[in-house]
């Protein structure tokens, strides 16, 4: 979910950048929106920090101002793999952990230094219960979480590996010049030398 929480309009403090979003995200209006300013906080990761660990219940739900962040699990081998990506201008969460509030089966952490705006689960459900625009975001998020794992596991049956790299460049557009290009292979499920004759490929 593209918040576009950046807009060189826009005031400097954080917290209303994301007001913004939210209102064109769901039609939020402003005074709704004030309802929740209480509980918002500003956390810094740096590269290599834990957003949320493995078997840990997901408590938050984070709006990314900077930064890259992946979740991914560690198989059998003891090999990470990249299950998703999330970036500037996205929600980052361990959406079914945090849903269910039950224990993730992945990881979560920051690749790069990042900035986030984050809501706690039990504020998140208190809003749920004064106002309608909040429990409107609760069902945009819920639909979001299906629709992206949705979406990551069609992509693995109906899509070449050219067709998934083009997309994960239409979602995340800033993640090359980030992140090494092992992990992008990693979520792309190919071999390094694939993810090179792609991108050879592309670029002629």
């Amino acid at each position: 979910m593209d918040l576009k929480l950046y807009s060189d309009k826009m005031q400097a403090d954080p917290i209303d950048h994301l007001q913004q979003a939210l209102q064109t995200l769901t039609g939020m209006k402003p005074e709704e929106f004030e309802l929740s300013r209480q509980y918002w906080r500003m956390k810094t990761f740096t590269k290599g920090d834990y957003y949320n660990q493995y078997r840990h219940v997901c408590k938050q739900l984070g709006f990314i101002f900077s930064g890259v962040f992946r979740a991914y699990y560690v198989d059998e081998e003891n090999q990470e793999k990249n299950v998703f990506f999330f970036s500037k201008h996205q929600v980052v969460v361990s959406f079914q952990s945090f849903i269910q509030q039950a224990p993730c089966n992945y990881y979560t952490q920051a690749m790069t230094d990042a900035e986030i705006a984050y809501i706690s689960y039990d504020h998140l459900h208190e809003l749920y219960g004064k106002s309608h625009q909040w429990e409107k975001l609760g069902r945009v998020l819920a639909e979001l979480a299906f629709s992206i794992s949705m979406n990551r596991t069609e992509s693995f049956l109906f899509k070449t590996p050219e067709q998934r790299y083009l997309e994960l460049v239409q979602q995340h557009p800033d993640i090359f010049n980030s992140i090494p290009l092992y992990h992008i292979s990693s979520y792309l499920g190919i071999q390094g030398p694939s993810l090179s004759r792609i991108r050879k490929r592309l670029a002629r």
